[in-house]
């Protein structure tokens, strides 16, 4: 495999930009996730406050957690990434 061949294409580029920004996403998912459940499920039982009858903890870190996650994506999925062809000529305006 001739990797000169690839070095050159910009359809990688693209590939490496969005696979990081993908990479990116679930780390801060992740985090959202790890910082609200551990931050506010860290209480006692006792201490717990409840939103929509679920744990405040479990409200932030899965169902909003959820929902901003998916907002995120929508938004790179629209503005950020860039519709690559697939073919194996390089050209074309969508890059």
């Amino acid at each position: 495999m001739d990797k000169t061949k690839y070095k050159g294409d910009r359809r990688y580029k693209v590939a490496k930009k969005e696979a990081s920004i993908g990479i990116g996403l679930a780390v801060f998912n992740f985090l959202w996730w790890f910082g609200f459940a551990y931050g506010l499920g860290s209480k006692p039982v006792s201490e717990y406050t409840y939103i929509a009858g679920l744990p405040s903890w479990f409200f932030y870190s899965c169902v909003i957690g959820f929902l901003v996650v998916v907002f995120l994506v929508i938004i790179l999925v629209k503005i950020v990434f860039k519709e690559v062809p697939f073919d194996d000529e390089e050209g074309g305006d969508a890059l």
